[in-house]
């Protein structure tokens, strides 16, 4: 494994030393390493050219494109930092982030560029569409007289490489600085967990907005690996891929693993390629377990992480996936800490619990974030002890849980965080819309269990006196307003929504009737 200090160095390693290994594959698409390596020098001098320099910020709204590769390498060849948005917001969510980051060019796939017409950019960045509407310069006319020669603009191990936005308690997303450090403390870990090298290849569905995409992408792209890029999920490329370029590895999550074996024709899909299956971002049923094992016939490990932790602090192990077995109680855990990573269980005054007792997970590892982007108060919030002078200190995940035996068990959500299909939702966000409706006088989001999704948003509602809004109408709102996975799909009504002496909604209370007789208050 190679001995990288950044980003950067990255495809420059790889172009030197392997130049002719294929890097990426889109469909009809490969890029060798060498070739990747040329299209960021590229893509840096025209960054250069529009006036980004060290540690600006630059955007990308748009699916899994080997776009996104090239412009995250070339801006890291500029000690600029990539800021890949989640697609699936809403214009005025997009607006926020691309503003909140001062985002100097932003990459745009076509079709998502009529979001443009109704957002107002503060800071006016360049943009850059792939595929083109005619109205901006396309990617590749943006490229074409960019010379070259890598810039090599100096960099360091703790400069910020990629940021990623995160929702927050607030209802306002939060820009999660991971530094080359960060990145490159987790490679080393997953690698060998997973067997990784750069003889092995990896598939990516899981969108790069996302830790679990981008962050999984840069391992297989350290290791020198064969990287086969999805621009969604598409269950079809899926069993079309595997045998055709011999996939080894994937990232999926558990939503997924339970519709592949439904599809017609999945079991006369050639598997035999298939090493390994690495699946989080929600736990996985026994049932869901023993169809995806029966039909991909591979191991299966699961992943714990954040954002804020660059991905996974805990793995269970195939050897511990043991359905109907005298082990099977640990698939309702997160597994143990990887490699480099400390738990701790802490009650609310910050004291160390014993195993088996709930309290708020902490850890502490170099994988944990170099801090919120200028959000000095959010950081030191989630640091509660403080950082030494390296940066490293306890981070509070916001997750409630227990140890027990070494294996991490993940029991409810300190922070009310909703996750649906494996996305972050965040109940304040949504109640902060639904309080603006000129008919509802109060409100309470919770998360309610869902087969399909893990769980899905509920919104309970107190209308104003004399009015009467449907539940159609109050999604419809929202739509408006929200990216569709953080909209209500049911809508339920309370007289009164309960609250404590200081005003504080009873979530807790809320959420019992629908959790009755499960064993977790997650899904």
């Amino acid at each position: 494994m190679p001995d990288l200090n950044t980003l950067a160095d990255i495809t420059r390693f790889h172009a030197a030393n392997n130049p002719d290994k294929v890097a990426l594959v889109a469909g009809d698409v490969e890029l060798t390493y060498a070739q990747l390596d040329e299209l960021s020098n590229r893509v840096a001098n025209a960054l250069a050219v529009a006036g980004v320099g060290n540690q600006d910020r630059v955007g990308y709204v748009a699916k899994n494109l080997i776009e996104y590769f090239a412009f995250t390498f070339g801006a890291a060849k500029l000690n600029a930092v990539t800021v890949a948005v989640n697609w699936r917001l809403a214009p005025p969510e997009i607006e926020y982030i691309l503003d909140n980051a001062e985002a100097k060019v932003v990459l745009f796939e076509n079709e998502f560029l009529g979001h443009l017409a109704k957002m107002n950019l503060a800071a006016d960045p360049l943009i850059v569409a792939v595929g083109g509407d005619g109205q901006h310069v396309e990617f590749d006319q943006w490229i074409a007289d960019a010379t070259t020669t890598d810039p090599m603009v100096a960099a360091t191990i703790d400069d910020t490489a990629v940021q990623l936005y995160t929702s927050g308690t607030t209802g306002l997303p939060k820009g999660a600085e991971l530094s080359n450090r960060n990145l490159f403390s987790i490679v080393g870990p997953l690698s060998s967990k997973m067997g990784l090298n750069s003889d092995k290849v990896l598939m990516h569905m899981l969108p790069l907005f996302h830790i679990g995409g981008s962050g999984v992408a840069i391992i297989g792209l350290y290791n020198g690996m064969k990287n086969v890029i999805h621009r969604d999920v598409d269950p079809g490329a899926i069993f079309r891929d595997i045998p055709a370029h011999g996939v080894t590895h994937a990232f999926m999550v558990p939503a997924l693993l339970q519709v592949l074996p439904t599809i017609p024709g999945a079991s006369d899909v050639d598997y035999s390629s298939l090493e390994q299956i690495l699946y989080g971002a929600s736990p996985i049923t026994e049932e869901v377990l023993i169809a995806s094992m029966g039909l991909l016939k591979c191991d299966h490990c699961q992943a714990y992480g954040l954002t804020e932790t660059t991905g996974a602090i805990t793995l269970l192990m195939p050897e511990d996936h043991d359905p109907g077995g005298p082990r099977a109680h640990l698939l309702r855990s997160a597994g143990g800490p990887v490699d480099g990573v400390e738990l701790r269980i802490v009650d609310e005054e910050g004291n160390d619990l014993p195993d088996g007792e709930i309290g708020e997970v902490w850890c502490r590892t170099v994988q944990n974030l170099k801090g919120y982007w200028r959000n000095p108060e959010a950081t030191e919030a989630v640091y509660p002890e403080g950082r030494d002078e390296t940066g490293f200190g306890w981070f509070a995940t916001g997750d409630a849980g227990y140890l027990e035996d070494g294996f991490l068990f993940i029991r409810d959500r300190v922070k009310d965080m909703i996750v649906s299909g494996g996305e972050n939702v965040y109940p304040a966000e949504i109640e902060n819309v639904l309080m603006s409706h000129p008919e509802i006088a109060d409100c309470a989001v919770i998360g309610v269990p869902s087969q399909r999704w893990g769980e899905t948003v509920m919104a309970i509602i107190t209308p104003v006196p004399g009015t009467d809004p449907s539940q159609d109408d109050i999604i419809a709102y929202c739509t408006e307003r929200l990216a569709k996975f953080k909209c209500p799909t049911s809508v339920t009504r309370m007289e009164t929504i309960p609250r404590n002496p200081s005003g504080k909604v009873l979530k807790t209370e809320l959420r019992e009737p629908y959790w009755e007789g499960m064993n977790r208050q997650v899904n």
